[in-house]
């Protein structure tokens, strides 16, 4: 194989395999867990999307309703965020980051929500390979 032959083999040897899609709905709960298991053969990287949905159940000036995210990676705070809960049917915190896991081991995601006032709809974290 020559030098100039090598990029073209990797990036086909890439679109041959499907990349990896991962994700965990916690629905109502206030944490999720994703625990995506080691490649013994390759480094990959994934782009990790953690959104955290509410809606209102009261709140008033001297008592306002909030609600907040925090997300773990390996254990690790990799982001976290508390805000107001605006009025309406639905209100969200999302975040979203890129994450390389190195061959062997495993990416061990948590999202911890917490609410005042308002009620939890759902807690998702998605995890799609990028080529």
């Amino acid at each position: 194989m020559t030098a100039s032959n090598s990029p073209r083999r990797a990036a086909a040897a890439r679109s041959a395999r499907s990349l990896e899609h991962w994700s965990v709905d916690a629905g109502e709960g206030d944490v999720a867990h994703l625990d995506i298991p080691p490649d013994a053969q390759r480094e990959r990287s994934f782009e990790i999307s953690c959104s955290l949905v509410v809606t209102q159940r009261g709140g008033d000036e001297d008592d306002p309703a909030w609600h907040a995210l925090k997300v773990l990676v390996d254990g690790a705070q990799q982001w976290s965020r508390r805000a107001a809960t605006h009025p309406g049917p639905r209100d969200s915190l999302d975040v979203q980051f890129r994450r390389a896991v190195p061959a062997g081991q495993p990416l061990r995601l948590t999202a911890i929500s917490q609410v005042h006032r308002a009620a939890r709809l759902r807690l998702t974290i998605v995890a799609e390979e990028e080529d």
